[in-house]
């Protein structure tokens, strides 16, 4: 699995446990919610920074994003 497939993977698994709408993670995230979309479906690939700011509304690290 590549690491785009990993941190789609991972996303998703963070927002859904908060219950989360891709609009309202986006929000939280402060980057647009089809980006959020097109990340889940691996078709983007964010920079680190970007990254750092998806894992902060979800309470965790850029590297636990990034892990198997």
């Amino acid at each position: 699995m590549d690491v785009r497939q990993r941190l789609a993977r991972n996303l998703r698994r963070l927002r859904e446990a908060k219950g989360w709408s891709q609009e309202k993670f986006a929000f939280e995230a402060n980057v647009h919610r089809t980006y959020v979309s097109d990340i889940e479906r691996g078709a983007r690939n964010p920079t680190i920074t970007v990254v750092e700011k998806l894992a902060a509304p979800l309470g965790v690290t850029a590297s636990d994003l990034l892990a198997n």
